[in-house]
């Protein structure tokens, strides 16, 4: 990713630049006469540069390089995002990029674009090379946003380099492999990147955790050579809180599903599974910077589940941390059951609303596709909130229902509930309903993420591999906090 974005304040490209330099110039679309260079506009209407969104051309004028951008035919704040990303993808070959693209918006929306810029230049050109024995050379160093507005816009170029540093980081744990990426790794490095930002973090060892009566996790671990832990993550404001929120990511560090094996090809993108966690911990980074009045806790739980020659075994029955019982009549139906213990300690802080993110159920892909999250709850405020964050950070979700018809599908016969449905439909809503029973009647929302956690392919500001999905959202509905009216 670059090392610097920085703000030019004004409209003019600054003078004096390298040769080597690359200038981005913003085209909006069916205006290419008037946005590009007289030298320029010809041969780009010729090579078939519209100006859609995000669309580029590489020319030159001049001293320096020129890379027409297009910015559509009304230029919106929230396609500033894709724009970057199209910017830094063709820039990857210049040490540095200067970017005067944000002069079609209205002053108004260029401090939101500003943001959505930087975070595009930043994600578009991630690399996760930490395994390569030669990592790819070519990347974008520098990146300058020209741009009018002053001290808003500039503070907006650096609170989005701060989002997106916290979108990387959850890509790097996603994209870490499960043998690295333990759950003593993983709370090791939740730890190092939380105090870095100035919270608090605990985290809890196997003897914690037996003490506090986490019979999910414990269970789920019992197949694994590696230690469980629990991270507990908390921001405690100065003076007055505006409000509580605690949060809850699943960290499965490697799914292979336990005694009821997944088969061989499914297991290979099963490093993701802790996606949730990750982003959650990724908003976490941000609350300082974006949230600094609200007291928010995360709680993390982290295993692995294997297949070792204790391993839960299907029949088991396992007691939650709220004293629930659960029969495992499927092992690879696990995330619900250590979210179970951690939901359950979310609960008793009593806050004003609870949200997790979980890689949770594949049947949420089948319904959803493999970009877009399912967002369930029991609090249609709380849901509408998380809905119109993701839309304005650009992450897809689609409110889905808990039908009420659907509850009795999870009762067990021996215990007061079954980890699976009796019927093989509408899975991911059975699996939200299980973890309603955690919430204690808090308002609460359930983020599941399975599809759009890990990408097959790169598009706009995502790249291959971890995605880094919930940081942004979950980190929206923070930022713009207030009490829930039925609170």
């Amino acid at each position: 990713m670059p090392s610097t974005i920085s703000i030019e304040h004004g409209a003019a490209i600054p003078s004096g630049l390298d040769d080597d330099v690359l200038i981005a110039i913003g085209v909006r679309q069916g205006q290419l006469e008037t946005d590009a260079p007289d030298v320029v506009a010809a041969f780009a209407a010729a090579s078939g540069f519209e100006g859609k969104v995000g669309q580029t051309l590489l020319t030159s004028s001049g001293e320096s390089a020129r890379l027409l951008v297009g910015l559509g035919e009304e230029p919106k704040a929230s396609d500033f995002r894709k724009i970057g990303a199209a910017i830094g993808t063709a820039s990857l070959k210049s040490p540095a990029v200067v970017a005067d693209v944000l002069e079609a918006l209205e002053p108004a929306d260029r401090v939101v674009a500003a943001s959505a810029l930087a975070q595009g230049l930043i994600l578009g050109t991630y690399r996760f090379d930490e395994y390569q024995a030669t990592p790819e050379s070519v990347k974008l160093n520098e990146a300058l946003i020209v741009a009018k507005g002053g001290a808003k816009v500039g503070a907006a170029v650096a609170q989005g380099v701060e989002i997106a540093e916290a979108v990387a980081f959850a890509r790097d744990m996603v994209n870490m492999p499960g043998g690295d990426l333990i759950p003593k790794e993983f709370a090791n490095r939740a730890v190092a990147a939380g105090k870095a930002a100035g919270l608090d973090v605990e985290v809890w060892d196997k003897a914690a955790i037996k003490k506090a009566k986490l019979g999910g996790l414990l269970g789920v671990n019992k197949g694994s050579a590696q230690e469980p832990r629990l991270v507990i993550m908390r921001h405690n404001p100065e003076g007055k809180a505006k409000g509580k929120v605690a949060l809850v990511g699943k960290g499965l560090t490697f799914d292979a599903g336990g005694l009821s094996i997944k088969p061989a090809g499914s297991m290979e993108t099963m490093k993701n599974d802790m996606g949730g966690g990750a982003a959650v911990i990724g908003a976490m980074l941000l609350v300082p910077l974006l949230a600094p009045k609200l007291e928010v806790t995360a709680f993390i739980p982290m295993t692995d589940n294997m297949l070792g020659g204790d391993a839960m075994r299907v029949g088991d029955v396992l007691t939650a941390r709220n004293g629930k019982t659960m029969e495992v009549l499927n092992t690879d139906a696990e995330g619900r059951l250590i979210l179970s213990d951690a939901l359950s300690l979310a609960a008793e802080e009593k806050p004003d609303a609870i949200l997790d993110a979980a890689t949770l159920t594949g049947a949420c892909m089948v319904a959803l596709g493999d970009r877009m999250a399912g967002v369930m709850g029991n609090n249609e405020e709380l849901v509408q909130r998380v809905l119109a964050s993701a839309q304005d950070q650009g992450e897809l979700a689609w409110h889905l229902p808990l039908p009420e018809h659907l509850r009795s599908t999870i009762d067990s016969d021996i215990a007061d509930l079954r980890n699976i449905a009796t019927k093989p439909f509408g899975g991911s809503l059975t699996a939200g309903l299980f973890l309603q029973e955690f919430v204690d009647g808090i308002p609460w929302v359930h983020l599941d993420i399975a599809g759009p956690a890990f990408s097959s392919a790169a598009w706009d500001e995502t790249t291959k591999g971890g995605t880094g999905y919930g940081v942004r959202t979950i980190a929206g509905v923070l930022a713009s906090w207030s009490k829930l009216s039925a609170s």
